[in-house]
């Protein structure tokens, strides 16, 4: 079961639930702002996935699982073969077709699509509206734990999905890529500081990306929409972007 696109509708999931090569999951996170600023507390949303989900969803512990907790800074990515280890433990195989969503706008889903692309693994897909929608339009719900089997997932990393650090201090110098930060213009401009220290990588434009939804369906805005809010940052234009 294959599918040409990043995004798929709710009406879309719904036609599909009974599809055997559907792989579900809620990746939902909540941060809280720390009392006194520089930074947030990190809670996981699987109490309420217990709850209530989308009939068969999995859960994926985004921090506490497929981080690398070997590190201090939080949600670094796990090496490629440990991730496609622990997706295939969760029911993940070369044919299967991964549906992401999470609680809240998509920042939880979508990292974790592109966590799954950058191990090779194309098949899969962001619920455009995410849970919002399909509980807003009364659509089914679970509070039943139905594990998927173990699957088999192949390993092809692609590491050039990825910036690190002197990626950004080489980018800073000599301005070979596009740098966006996807945080509130506030705490883009150093007016609002929730992370310890206020401000934005030097040279970096600010595209928010609470800006590219509809504020009323939840969903994605049209491509032509979206296209205007990245336009004037320069990132539509050929070369490389980087994105934080």
């Amino acid at each position: 079961m294959k599918i040409d696109n990043a995004l798929v509708s709710t009406d879309w999931l719904a036609d599909n639930l009974d599809n055997e090569k559907l792989r579900i999951f809620d990746t939902t996170l909540y941060l809280q702002p720390k009392e006194g600023g520089g930074g947030y507390d990190i809670e996981s949303g699987r109490n309420k996935w217990s709850k209530a989900h989308i009939p068969g969803a999995g859960f994926l512990e985004l921090v506490s699982e497929f981080s690398d907790t070997s590190n201090d800074i939080p949600f670094m990515m796990l090496p490629a073969e440990r991730f496609c280890e622990l997706a295939a433990q969760h029911g993940v195989s070369d044919d299967s077709l991964v549906v992401l969503y999470n609680d809240g706008l998509p920042m939880w889903s979508t990292r974790t699509w592109w966590m799954f692309r950058s191990v090779g693994f194309d098949n899969v897909v962001v619920l455009d509206g995410g849970w919002q929608k399909w509980t807003r339009e009364d659509r089914p719900v679970s509070d039943t734990n139905t594990p998927y089997p173990a699957g088999n997932l192949s390993v092809n990393p692609r590491p050039e999905m990825w910036a690190d650090k002197d990626d950004m201090l080489r980018i800073m110098n000599d301005g070979g890529a596009c740098t966006l930060n996807s945080l509130a213009p506030d705490v883009y401009s150093g007016k609002v500081d929730n992370y310890g220290r206020a401000g934005h990588i030097p040279g970096s434009h600010n595209v928010f990306y609470g800006d590219l939804f509809d504020p009323d369906a939840g969903t994605f805005l049209p491509a032509d929409d979206l296209s205007e809010r990245f336009r004037a940052s320069g990132s539509l234009e050929p070369g490389p972007v980087v994105i934080y």
